[in-house]
């Protein structure tokens, strides 16, 4: 697995067999970047449930300002700071672009945010999606932490269609079908306090 675009592209990224990660796959990745590619520049992004990081480190590769990822497991965190550390080095930048966090996505999730987000990915286990999703993008809301015309990117597998209160599906990137993983992104049905 490796970084698809951008400036550090062909990174190889680190992933520990033992650290339970599911790799998201390049080419669906390429696909979704593609199709975004017009909001990378200069985002601020947030990916949850970072594991190796590709969403979040793709996303400096290809020229957003700043990544926060956030990953609880210990031994895939410790794979993060490795991939973290060799795509700042390929795509020459500082070591502030890249923001690690060790910590549960909810205890991360349920205080307000210190800073709001153009783009947050959100690539949870499959077999927790169901019971994950709701709770979390209600909490994302809650607190506010998308900045105005911000968006989120969930990935789930392609047969599994989710809508949550509060949220609007404005695109689905890839075919909704069994095996295949897909992209939906996610907008707040209403305006956002302040926006």
């Amino acid at each position: 697995m490796r970084i698809s675009g951008g400036k550090a592209r062909g990174i190889p990224l680190r992933i520990s067999k033992k650290g339970g990660v599911r790799p998201a796959i390049e080419t669906t990745r390429e696909r979704l970047f593609s199709s975004i590619f017009q909001s990378i520049g200069d985002a601020t992004v947030l990916d949850l449930f970072a594991g190796s990081g590709a969403y979040g480190l793709e996303s400096l590769s290809r020229g957003a300002r700043q990544a926060t990822l956030v990953e609880k497991n210990r031994l895939v965190f410790n794979d993060l700071k490795t991939n973290l550390a060799a795509v700042l080095k390929s795509a020459n930048l500082r070591g502030e672009a890249g923001r690690l966090i060790n910590r549960d996505v909810f205890d991360f999730a349920k205080e307000p945010p210190s800073q709001h987000y153009e783009i947050i990915f959100i690539d949870p286990p499959y077999a927790e999606i169901e019971k994950l999703g709701p709770r979390l993008f209600e909490l994302l809301l809650r607190n506010h932490c998308l900045s105005k015309d911000g968006f989120v990117v969930l990935e789930t597998p392609g047969e599994l269609k989710m809508e949550f209160p509060g949220w609007t599906v404005n695109r689905v990137v890839g075919k909704e079908k069994r095996g295949s993983p897909v992209h939906r992104i996610y907008s707040p049905a209403h305006p956002l306090p302040g926006q």
